[in-house]
């Protein structure tokens, strides 16, 4: 130590020694500063406890941080985003020219680094040579007992306390701590060391090539070619893995094939960087794709000449599933043309054959089991292929029909599709499934032939919305298998398909019965509905006489014998089976009655019954009923008086357009008559259809001679009790309902509701009598001088006068429309 550095330390010592809880920040750094030696040496001079110094930690067993290398990556920048993006879109166009296959390797250092700080505690090699930056620990136990962290300064030495420097830059760390050993022992007797490497040093070295982030790098003194690699972001698509080269001062050291890595574990040529060293990544050699049935297709670097089964070897070898008899090979000849040449990979030429830059070759796959099976599919729990064996049945496959079938399937019915060996044409076998279960070995229980499929079907009342078995209909698992019977049809042997339809489960078309019995296609098509006719069937077939032309023939069945086996019928090819349905089967008709009716509810009637007889049934009319009152409605006139509402809206609608339009050419009145239009407009859209029919109800329970009225189903008949009132709608100043009071007139109810308004057109006034009809006014006088007495329930009209509305002649009758319907809904809601 100097006298300059050591009057430094003191200065720095004796505040300690005399104001240790007044000791600045600053100098307590400046003093860390000083080599751990020189720290240990001046504490004991001058009694200063060196742990409270050091913020109460021992720093000689202070295990070093980690030294972090490459600072993280926060954010990626735009740039670098729109970099990788593009990098991407080409290895996928690449990608595409190659069939789909990618380069093999290179995602090994997919991804970029956050931090690259290779552990330090791994075991330091003999071998590994100290440089500036490295930092030697030293323990000494004897006589005396010191740990000592000496660093190697930039002139490669170390400075032992109380002795001089030794250099140890470029020796090996073996060397060193032999060194080291040899002078404690000299120079301190009785005392013995241990040599271990503590912080290590970082380097500089260089990425060059075919790097996907090349440039120069900070690393620790024990990284690798592969710790550089990662640190640079690895290789692109466009650099070689099996040529990665090690050079220092411009000579190449060794290369390094990262296959052996990939592929074998293989490290031993991922050799050890030193400062200054580059690590460069030449553009790829060869290569040759291989796809199909390996494990890893992909494409691969060759390296000089690679055989067939080299390849394969990198790709993984072959899957189970590979038929190695013949392996394509897509080559590029002599003329620039793409050609195919064929390998036996079973035989040793086959195996040696060379592979050659810009091959593709396609490992093929068996195209079937082609050893003995059966096959399920469908609506059951296993499905796939299983082993055949003679003799084996239906029930060897499926012995419990919980267990092996979904609580979707249909258990009645499942099919046999069967494959003849000699022709390749198929066939189809019916399959009482549930039969064939219990009675296991009995006539149902048919034997499997190799190669048989057996199809379990889906049964519709038992699947839900979204349920897996909506795809297991018969519809579906039967439409490849109608493709190939349509397919493999000819003269000689016709298409064997049928259709069905009417009331069966379901109707649809169907592979032909082998037994060719009606009662067998029906069976197949789910069985009948209860809806169906058991004395009527059809069965359309289509023949060619003898003329050759070709003809539609209907054959009636007598379905109770056909279900029973009475009959000789048996199908043929394109059979149309028609199925009929019991005429009006299940169907129901009601009319409700409703108010004064001694037994009121909803009745259901025969086809034919009228209304009388009806109200008989329900014992008649009370004595509170008003017959003249009731309201008889019937659904289809509601449908019609509902289209009637939106016509007249439509119009009106029109009407008001052309008003606006018109603007004011009647002295101001423009506004006015568009103000009436929305009212009456607001009514239409706001009136609800009530369909009602004019009857005379009293007639109808008592008169001989009138007309009957016949029911249909949603007839309502609405009796309301004996009013005592007469209503005033329309154009006047109070439209409100009076008490009734004999001798009253129309002129008499119209004053008491304050007379008309000025739109009121007083010449048309009508009185709507409570039964519905209307009573009109006569040419000249209102019958006989509007003198003549209402009757309770009667409704009087005063309708507005259109004429001077400008052509809006519509109104009148929209108007009788609605209160038409607003009449017949009051005497309805008054019940």
């Amino acid at each position: 130590m100097t006298a300059k550095k050591l009057l430094a330390a003191l200065s720095l010592l004796l505040p300690l020694a005399s104001y240790a809880q007044s000791i600045s920040p600053a100098q307590i750094e400046q003093f860390k500063q000083l080599p751990r030696a020189q720290q240990e040496a001046l504490a004991r001079q001058y009694g200063v406890d060196l742990d409270s110094v050091m913020g109460g930690r021992n720093n000689s067993a202070r295990r070093p941080e980690n030294i972090q290398i490459v600072e993280p990556v926060s954010s990626i920048s735009d740039e670098e985003r729109e970099k990788a993006r593009a990098e991407k879109q080409q290895e996928d166009e690449e990608a595409e020219k190659n069939g789909g296959l990618k380069p093999y390797g290179y995602d090994l250092f997919a991804g970029s680094p956050t931090t690259f700080a290779p552990v330090t505690e791994i075991p330091v090699p003999a071998n590994y040579t100290l440089g500036p930056g490295d930092v030697l620990r030293i323990q000494l136990w004897g006589k005396e007992n010191q740990n000592l962290e000496l660093p190697i300064s930039r002139d490669g030495s170390i400075s032992f306390p109380q002795s001089g420097p030794m250099s140890v830059a470029g020796l090996s760390f073996d060397e060193a701590r032999q060194q080291i050993k040899k002078r404690v022992s000299e120079q301190y007797i009785g005392v013995e060391a241990s040599v271990s490497l503590g912080e290590l040093r970082s380097m500089r070295v260089f990425v060059l090539g075919e790097a996907r982030n090349p440039g120069s790098y900070s690393v620790s003194s024990l990284s690798t070619i592969t710790n550089a690699l990662y640190v640079s972001g690895g290789i692109k698509q466009t650099g070689s893995l099996r040529n990665v080269q090690h050079k220092r001062d411009g000579k190449l050291l060794g290369t390094l094939d990262l296959y052996d890595l990939l592929m074998a574990g293989d490290s031993s040529e991922d050799s050890r960087l030193q400062p200054g060293d580059v690590v460069f990544i030449p553009s790829v050699g060869k290569r040759a794709g291989i796809d199909g049935e390996v494990y890893r297709p992909a494409l691969y670097e060759l390296n000089g000449e690679n055989t067939l089964a080299e390849l394969v070897e990198m790709a993984g070898g072959l899957t189970s599933q590979a038929y190695p008899q013949r392996i394509n090979i897509e080559r590029t000849n002599e003329d620039f043309l793409r050609i195919i040449a064929e390998a036996d990979f079973t035989t040793s030429k086959g195996r040696q054959a060379r592979i050659k830059a810009g091959d593709k070759v396609e490992i093929p796959s068996i195209s079937d089991v082609t050893g003995q099976y059966v096959e399920v599919a469908g609506a059951a729990t296993r499905t796939g292929k299983f082993a055949w064996m003679p003799g084996m049945r239906v029930s060897s496959l499926l012995q419990n029909l919980d267990a092996d079938l979904m609580p979707t399937a249909d258990k009645r019915y499942a099919a046999i599709v069967r494959t003849d060996q000699e022709t390749d044409t198929i066939s189809v076998l019916n399959l009482r499934l549930r039969e064939a279960i219990r009675q296991k070995g009995g006539n149902e229980d048919l034997l499997l032939e190799e190669k048989d499929r057996i199809l379990i079907f889906s049964d519709a009342g038992k699947v839900e919305g979204g349920e897996e078995g909506r795809n297991f209909t018969r519809e579906s698992l039967f439409s490849p298998v109608l493709q190939r019977l349509k397919s493999q049809a000819n003269p000689a042997n016709p298409q064997q398909t049928i259709r069905i339809s009417g009331p069966v489960r379901y109707p649809g078309e169907y592979p032909m019965p082998a037994t060719r019995n009606l009662s067998d296609a029906l069976f197949v098509a789910g069985g009948l509905k209860d809806s169906a006719s058991l004395y009527q069937a059809e069965v359309a077939r289509y023949d060619i006489d003898e003329s050759g032309m070709g003809q539609t023939r209907i054959i009636n069945v007598n379905l109770t014998d056909a279900m029973a086996g009475n009959t000789n019928l048996k199908l043929e090819s394109r059979d149309k089976i028609l199925i009929k349905s019991i005429p009006d089967f299940a169907k129901t008709r009601t009319v409700e009655l409703k108010g004064e009716v001694r037994y009121p509810g909803q009745y259901t009637f025969r086809d034919g019954e009228t209304l009388k007889e009806v109200l008989e049934r329900a014992g008649g009319l009370t004595e509170n009923a008003f017959p003249k009152g009731a309201v008889f409605s019937r659904e289809k006139l509601r449908q019609l008086e509902a289209q009637r509402l939106r016509e007249a809206e439509e119009r009106l609608q029109g009407d008001l357009l052309g008003v606006q339009l018109e603007g004011d050419n009647f002295s101001g009145q423009s506004a006015n008559r568009t103000q009436e239009v929305k009212d009456l407009l607001e009514e239409v859209q706001g009136s609800e259809p009530v369909g009602r029919l004019v009857i005379d109800l009293a007639s109808v329970m008592t008169d001989p001679d009138y007309q009957s009225i016949r029911l249909q189903d949603g007839d309502t008949l609405t009796v309301p009790t004996i009013p005592q009132s007469v209503t005033v709608f329309g154009e006047v100043q109070f439209p409100t309902s009076h008490l009734h009071q004999a001798g009253l007139t129309v002129d008499d109810y119209l004053e008491r509701s304050g007379g008309p308004t000025r739109q009121a057109d007083e010449s048309r006034v009508y009185v709507v009598k409570a039964d519905g009809s209307v009573m009109l006014p006569e040419k000249s006088r209102w019958f006989g001088g509007r003198s003549q007495q209402l009757e309770p329930g009667d409704t009087v009209i005063m309708p507005i006068d259109v004429d001077r509305l400008n052509q809006l002649e519509l109104w009148t009758n929209v108007s009788q429309i609605v209160y038409q319907i607003a009449l017949g809904a009051a005497a309805v809601g008054n019940l």
